[in-house]
C-alpha cells in the first residue's frame, strides 16, 4: 500500500476492544450474565475498535489502500493499539493523534456466540477528537473520507454538531466523497440528550453516503418509536422489527435531509438501500463518484440484500465490515446491486471470527466465495419488501469481479 496515496481516508473513533472468548458450541443464549453471577469464560482476545480500526482495517484487507486517522493517549491501551495497528502495516498507525494526559478508550465486548453483542465503553481521548486532529495534507488525491461513530465523540455532537458538520464539509471541499456512520446511543449519556434530528440536518448536506443502523438511526430521528420498538420487540432482534414502508420512509428522509445514497444497516436481516434520483447530486460525489458507464446503476435505486449463512462466533464490528464491503465495491466501480451484495459478504465473513476484521478475507477469496452458490438467510416477514412499487430484492453472486 503506497502510505501516502490512499484510496480512502478514514478518521474518528478508535478503541481497544476486550473480548473474552466463549468456549466452542456455548448457547450464547442461556449465559448467565446477570449480578452476582460467575460466567466461565476463556482468554480474552485483544484487538482495536471502532471505526476507524473496524472500517480501516476490512479495507485494507480487501486491498483498498487507506489511512487511519484516530486520537488517543500516551497510556498502555494506546501502545496496545499501535502495536496491533503496526502488526498489520507499519504505515496503518502513523497518522494515529497520541496525546499526553490524554486517557485510550476502550471497550469491554460480551459477545456470546449467537447473541447480540453488549459493551463496556470508555469513550476517552474520542471526546476531544476535532477537525484540526486531521493534518491538511491526509486528504490530498485520495478518493473517499470515512467518519464513524459521531455520538460517542462529545466534539462531534456539541454545539449542534457544528464541528460535525465543518469536518465533513473540509473533506467535502477537498474533493472526496463523504461517508458517514452512527454508533448506537446511551439514552441517559449526554449523547442521548443531543438533538439528532437537527445535528443530522446540519451534517448530512456535506454527506454522499449515509450508513447508519435501523436502531440508531430510529434512536436519532423517532425517539418515541424507538422506545415503542424496543418494548415490544426487545434489544436483541430489533432489525427484524423494521418493515419495508417504514425503511423506504427512513431511506426518504435521509435523502431529504442532503446524503446521496443511504444504506440502513439490518444486523442479521441485512441491508438497505435508497439512493436520489437527483442525477447531478448523485454525479456529485467528489473523487468517489462511479463511473459513468455504471452511474445509472446507482440512480433512484431502492434495494434490500438479506445476509449470507455463516456460522456466527462473534458479531463484534460487524456493521462496520458491512460498510468496508459497500465501499470497497463502490470504489472498484461495481453496480449498487454489487455494493450491497459486497456489504453484507463482508458482514457476514466478519461475524465468523471473535474479532472484527480477521474473518475478512482478501478481495480475491472474497468474489470466489459469493460465486461459488453461497446460500442467503431469508428475509424476515417484516421485510417482505411487496409493499413499496420499484423496489428490489439483492441477491444472489455477482455478474462482474
Amino acid at each position: 500500500m503506497p502510505p501516502d496515496r490512499p484510496d480512502v481516508v478514514v478518521a474518528g473513533h478508535i478503541c481497544l476492544d476486550v473480548i473474552p472468548t466463549f468456549a466452542p458450541g456455548a448457547d450464547g443464549a442461556t449465559a448467565d450474565l446477570s449480578p452476582g453471577t460467575l460466567t466461565r469464560v476463556g482468554p480474552a482476545a485483544s484487538s482495536t475498535g471502532g471505526t476507524v480500526s473496524n472500517t480501516g482495517l476490512a479495507l485494507h484487507r480487501l486491498g483498498i489502500p487507506v489511512r487511519l486517522i484516530g486520537k488517543i493517549g500516551h497510556d498502555l491501551f494506546g501502545a496496545e493499539i499501535l502495536r496491533l495497528l503496526r502488526d498489520r502495516d507499519q504505515a496503518l498507525a502513523r497518522d494515529m493523534v497520541q496525546c499526553p494526559g490524554e486517557v485510550t478508550s476502550y471497550s469491554i465486548v460480551i459477545s456470546p456466540p449467537g447473541v447480540d453483542r453488549t459493551f463496556l465503553h470508555c469513550p476517552g481521548a474520542n471526546d476531544t477528537f476535532d477537525s484540526s486532529d486531521i493534518p491538511a495534507t491526509a486528504l490530498d488525491q485520495a478518493r473517499l473520507f470515512h467518519f464513524g461513530y459521531p455520538p460517542l465523540m462529545r466534539r462531534m455532537y456539541q454545539d449542534g454538531g457544528a464541528e460535525l458538520a465543518r469536518l465533513l464539509g473540509t473533506a467535502r471541499e477537498a474533493g472526496l466523497a463523504v461517508s458517514l456512520d452512527t454508533a448506537a446511543i446511551d439514552p441517559d449519556s449526554e449523547a442521548g440528550a443531543a438533538d439528532w434530528p437537527a445535528i443530522l440536518s446540519r451534517a448530512l448536506p456535506q454527506v454522499d453516503l449515509f450508513l447508519p443502523s435501523f436502531e440508531e438511526l430510529l434512536f436519532m430521528l423517532d425517539r418515541s418509536r424507538h422506545a415503542n420498538r424496543i418494548a415490544k420487540h426487545g434489544q436483541a432482534d430489533f432489525g427484524a422489527a423494521g418493515d419495508d414502508r417504514l425503511l423506504s420512509d427512513l431511506g426518504h428522509r435521509l435523502l431529504s435531509m442532503g446524503a446521496a445514497v443511504a444504506g440502513i444497516k439490518l444486523g442479521r436481516h441485512g441491508l438497505y438501500l435508497r439512493t436520489t434520483d437527483d442525477t447531478i447530486r448523485l454525479a456529485n460525489m467528489g473523487r468517489g463518484t462511479p463511473s459513468q458507464d455504471i452511474l445509472e446503476s446507482w440512480h433512484n435505486r431502492e434495494l434490500i440484500a438479506p445476509c449470507f449463512q455463516v456460522q456466527t462466533v462473534g458479531t463484534t464490528g460487524a456493521g462496520d465490515c458491512t460498510i468496508a464491503g459497500f465501499l470497497a465495491a463502490l470504489l472498484r466501480g461495481h453496480t449498487a446491486e454489487q455494493a450491497c451484495q459486497t456489504a453484507v459478504a463482508v458482514g457476514a465473513c466478519s461475524v465468523e471470527a471473535a474479532d472484527a476484521t480477521s474473518g475478512v478475507p482478501d478481495w480475491g477469496q472474497l468474489q470466489a466465495r459469493l460465486r461459488a452458490s453461497w446460500p442467503c438467510h431469508r428475509l424476515h416477514d417484516s421485510l417482505a419488501w411487496s409493499s413499496v412499487p420499484g423496489t428490489s430484492l439483492c441477491r444472489g453472486p455477482h455478474d462482474k469481479n
